[in-house]
């Protein structure tokens, strides 16, 4: 039997030794909870630097979205119509080659895209409309020189034809920035009726212009050398163009020299003046204007619009003609060489159909039928067209020249800057020359609305 003594000496071991193991569990629980503490306290630390860092990179990513959208996508429009202008960078330069970097140049690629194409549909738009109003206008021109052309037929007053002929070459110079305005424009230029002798095609685009009298054509081809008829009018523009800017950047006093030469590859028409010449830049600009290599939109063409340029890139560009403007003149200004390819060429028989009797005498056969030295040839672009509109006479002094039919031509007198006063009827007699084959040359090109579709 079990003494009372005994059982709680147990009983209280059995307590103390509980006592020890709840103080150890108990121990060992503040310690587990103490690490938990710490624990928790570096994840929310973590968790703090994530936020701060993830918001600096959204702050970084906020400034670099509005870099985008207030610097670097106006630039990337603008440089769509001005090719200097710089797009910056992105403010962080790290950024290069990152999956965000790209998705920005993504967006400036897009950007550049639209605008290009809203640019196109724009000057598409521009085109149509200039091409509707520019036929307006030629109607309206050509009724006019209708109505000029009745006037002189029915007076014969030598002031007052000399007056309505004046009048009638003001308004071919009208005619002929209207057609160049719709050449830019995407108009047809018309056909010739006939193939043509290359020296009148060049002497009518020189008959269109103010100050033709400046300008010096020395023909070194062979006589007969022509254009097929689909050839003659575009030659005879961009002669015009070419000549009317040499004529406008040289002095008064000056003159415009033209050569017509054979080459390996065709014939080329040079011309040089004496005028102000180029710069690089300038040179460069209207390299790239005349090589038609590239569309080019009307808004590229400067404020007021210079179209001369333009136009000879159209047509270059259409009939596979060639123009170049790189060398400079001997004489200090422009050369402007002009190469119509053997493809373009034909041959006339002269005696069948010689050139215009105006028209300078080819020095290939100077030696075998020398022609005198007469007064500087009044440009004339019938036999380019139409041969039959002009009657050839002898004139008092043997040489034949362009008769109207109906009165007798009077002999021109040297027409230079230091040239005496012309009576009336010389002056009359100029003009009807110049006058009748820019008719010619009318009558024989359809207008834009016979134009092939």
């Amino acid at each position: 039997m079990i003494e009372i003594p005994d059982l709680a000496a147990g009983g209280l071991a059995a307590g103390t030794l509980s006592a020890f193991v709840l103080a150890g569990g108990l121990l060992s629980s503040r310690r587990r909870g103490a690490r938990q503490q710490e624990e928790i306290a570096g994840l929310r630390s973590q968790v703090d630097a994530a936020r701060a860092e993830t918001g600096g990179v959204s702050r970084a990513y906020a400034a670099e979205v509005g870099h985008l959208a207030q610097r670097r996508v106006p630039a990337e429009a603008t440089r769509a119509a001005h090719p200097h202008v710089q797009v910056p960078g992105p403010l962080h330069p790290d950024l290069a080659g990152t999956e965000l970097g790209a998705g920005l140049d993504g967006v400036l690629d897009g950007v550049a895209a639209a605008v290009a194409q809203e640019r196109k549909r724009v000057d598409a738009a521009a085109r149509a409309g200039m091409r509707g109003a520019t036929r307006e206008i030629q109607a309206g021109l050509y009724r006019l020189q209708d109505q000029l052309r009745g006037l002189q037929q029915r007076y014969d007053d030598p002031e007052l034809a000399q007056t309505l002929f004046a009048l009638d070459h003001e308004n071919e110079q009208s005619l002929r920035r209207a057609q160049v305005t719709a050449v830019v424009c995407g108009a047809w230029v018309g056909l010739a009726r006939e193939e043509s002798h290359l020296v009148d095609a060049v002497t009518g685009g020189q008959s269109r212009l103010v100050g033709y009298h400046r300008v010096r054509v020395h023909n070194h081809l062979e006589t007969g050398t022509a254009l097929v008829s689909h050839a003659v009018e575009p030659v005879a523009i961009i002669v015009a163009e070419l000549l009317d800017n040499a004529l406008r950047h040289s002095a008064p006093d000056t003159e415009v020299v033209v050569n017509l030469e054979r080459a390996h590859h065709g014939v080329s028409v040079t011309i040089d003046d004496a005028g102000v010449g180029m710069s690089p830049d300038e040179r460069a600009y209207a390299q790239r204007m005349v090589a038609g290599t590239e569309p080019i939109l009307l808004s590229e063409l400067g404020d007021p619009p210079r179209m001369g340029l333009a136009a000879i890139g159209q047509l270059t560009r259409q009939f596979d003609l060639s123009v170049d403007l790189s060398s400079p003149s001997p004489y200090g200004g422009v050369r402007a060489v002009l190469l119509v390819k053997n493809h373009l060429l034909s041959r006339i028989d002269p005696a069948r159909r010689p050139p215009a009797a105006a028209a300078p005498r080819s020095t290939r056969t100077a030696a075998e039928q020398p022609v005198p030295e007469a007064a500087p040839f009044v440009p004339e672009p019938v036999a380019a067209y139409d041969s039959g509109a002009i009657t050839h006479e002898p004139a008092p002094d043997g040489d034949a020249l362009p008769q109207r039919r109906r009165r007798a031509r009077a002999a021109l007198p040297a027409e230079t800057a230091a040239a005496p006063a012309r009576t009336p009827e010389e002056s009359a007699a100029a003009l009807g020359a110049l006058q009748s084959g820019t008719a010619a040359a009318r009558s024989a090109a359809p207008t834009e609305g016979n134009e092939p579709r």
